[in-house]
């Protein structure tokens, strides 16, 4: 039988009603601070910790629930006849239903917004789940009344959940906690992210793969997760990570930029001095891989944009806004997804984690932006200022293209991209293909450095002009050497650009 409820709540939401209909069933409400506050002021009948403890709360709200009364109330194992006695002997009162939920640290993270006694209430609830039903989550009260009313009790299976939600919500909590203060970004001994759930999604990569969607409270900078979703269906998992993707990449651009991405690498992308013309020459360059895939702008979609685009089939356009017209056209193209950014902002010192199996990989973004001032330029041939221009813009690009990576460009567009092959060679010759007749004079970006002059001959045959590599194989000056036999321009990054 539940005759005592503890009740400290953050998120309110609906917690005069619960304790209402706790009391019709008997139960006596016990509550603190403003929890306590809120219920007397809705004529609710409470009592306050301070009449169970015996003490003031102190220390400007710091010392309240830390006592005896509270925790030997909610610990004592109920069928040990050692803790009841001790509980007899100290007069402690059993707490049977603790309804706790912690201030949100990621809102408003400071020391004085450090709960202390929350935790260790829902600890210790959580700890002793057999006798004790704990409630975290305003969405399980109920549950819970449904479950009292017509069993005078809670289900073992329901008490197991809610203790699963219980310590999942400490957890978080501290994880919370221990990653805002980690303002060094050291990697600890012990290492904790905390997620908040989005939502549940259809399935995962595979439909028979169960998934949901989870967001980082904590991240500074531009996120799918933060995008409002002006029409179309949910997103699903491949759309999610293709969307990153694509926002990894058109955060990068200054001037305009379109990109349309697929299976997360880039088929097309362009600069231009406006973003439909950006767009325009992004989706011919490849127009048949962007079939299906996720359309990417750093500005405004345009009315043009749009009635491009609801001639195609795409799953999903991403920008910082969207003209209302735009919108309209769109509006006959119910399932694609426009996602509307706000304005973009690059990540900020951020760490991304990267499962595997029994543990995770832990790494700093890639922020690393190459300017002219890093090149190197190693051959006899310099490249023009155009072709510096070419070569930073197909640099850029070659980041977001799984390894072994290769990009081929020219005048802000690229022409050819050859993505995850197990040789470079074989990436060369792919970018090659897609860019069919039009490499003569263009540029390359090159995710690693060459370790054979091959791919460079190669290169030379299809007239590209200039190459930017990192540099830093024991075969670099036979790579130089051949870049100058064929009067090509090589610049070196110094920096290599994996992605895998």
């Amino acid at each position: 039988m539940i005759k005592r409820a503890l009740v400290s709540v953050s998120d309110k939401t609906g917690i005069e009603e619960l304790a209402r209909e706790l009391i019709e069933l008997g139960v006596e409400i016990v509550s603190t601070g403003g929890t306590a506050k809120r219920l007397a002021d809705a004529g609710v009948t409470v009592r306050t910790i301070d009449d169970l403890t015996g003490f003031p709360e102190m220390m400007d709200g710091r010392v309240k629930t830390l006592h005896p009364n509270v925790h030997g109330g909610i610990l004592a194992v109920r069928d040990n006849p050692v803790h009841m006695a001790a509980a007899k002997e100290h007069h402690i009162e059993m707490i049977d239903l603790v309804v706790v939920n912690l201030y949100p640290f990621e809102s408003k993270p400071s020391i004085e917004n450090i709960d202390i006694g929350g935790p260790a209430m829902v600890r210790s609830a959580a700890k002793n789940y057999h006798d004790v039903i704990v409630v975290v989550d305003p969405l399980d009260y109920s549950i819970v009344l449904d479950e009292l009313k017509q069993n005078q009790t809670v289900s073992e299976q329901t008490r197991y959940y809610l203790m699963q939600k219980a310590f999942a919500h400490t957890g978080y909590y501290d994880s919370m906690i221990a990653n805002y203060m980690n303002q060094t970004r050291v990697f600890t001994t012990e290492l904790s992210f905390g997620y908040r759930k989005v939502a549940n999604l259809r399935y995962g990569e595979n439909p028979h793969q169960a998934a949901a969607y989870y967001a980082e409270p904590l991240f500074h900078g531009s996120s799918i997760v933060q995008a409002d979703i002006l029409q179309g269906k949910q997103l699903s998992y491949n759309n999610i990570m293709d969307a990153d993707a694509a926002l990894r990449l058109i955060v990068e651009f200054h001037q305009p930029a379109a990109a349309i991405i697929k299976h997360t690498n880039p088929c097309g992308t362009a600069v231009a001095d406006n973003i439909t013309t950006a767009f325009t020459k992004a989706y011919e360059t490849d127009s048949l891989s962007a079939f299906g895939g996720v359309v990417a702008l750093n500005r405004t979609c345009t009315v043009e944009i749009a009635e491009l685009l609801s001639k195609v089939f795409v799953e999903i356009i991403l920008a910082p806004d969207f003209e209302d017209k735009a919108v309209e056209v769109m509006n006959k193209k119910p399932n694609v997804r426009l996602l509307k950014l706000g304005a973009l902002t690059p990540p900020d010192g951020t760490w991304e984690t990267r499962k595997i199996l029994g543990g995770a990989l832990v790494q700093d973004t890639d922020t690393k932006i190459i300017t002219e001032h890093n090149l190197s330029f190693v051959t006899d041939n310099k490249p023009t200022k155009e072709q510096v221009s070419d070569l930073l813009f197909a640099w850029t690009v070659c980041k977001h293209v799984k390894s072994n990576a290769i990009v081929l460009a020219q005048n802000g567009v690229t022409l050819g991209v050859g993505a995850g092959q197990m040789s470079r060679i074989e990436a060369v010759n792919i970018a090659l293909q897609k860019a069919g007749d039009k490499t003569q004079g263009a540029v390359l970006a090159s995710d690693a450095f060459f370790p054979f002059r091959d791919s460079v001959d190669a290169l030379a045959k299809a007239g590209v002009s200039a190459i930017i590599q990192p540099g830093g194989s024991v075969k670099d000056l036979a790579v130089i050497e051949a870049a100058n036999e064929h009067n090509i321009a090589m610049v070196f990054t110094g920096h290599r650009a994996f992605l895998h």
